[in-house]
């Protein structure tokens, strides 16, 4: 979740030269805000059944 936040805010608000670290919170802190207000969430399209396909040498099924 962390990496896909940090893709949004890089092509949403990081896409051009900042002159410097106060410049850089104030932009953040202008993304964030609306983002979290709107209570912004992540549809996953990677299901279950995905993950137990792609992963099944690493976490064996489970026995019944």
């Amino acid at each position: 979740m962390a990496e896909i936040e940090l893709s949004v805010m890089e092509r949403q608000c990081l896409r051009r030269r900042l002159a410097d670290e106060f410049t850089l919170g104030t932009e953040l802190v202008a993304w964030e805000k609306p983002r979290n207000d709107a209570r912004v969430t992540i549809r996953w399209k990677f299901t279950k059944q995905d993950a137990r396909r792609v992963f099944a040498r690493y976490y064996p099924a489970p026995q019944d």
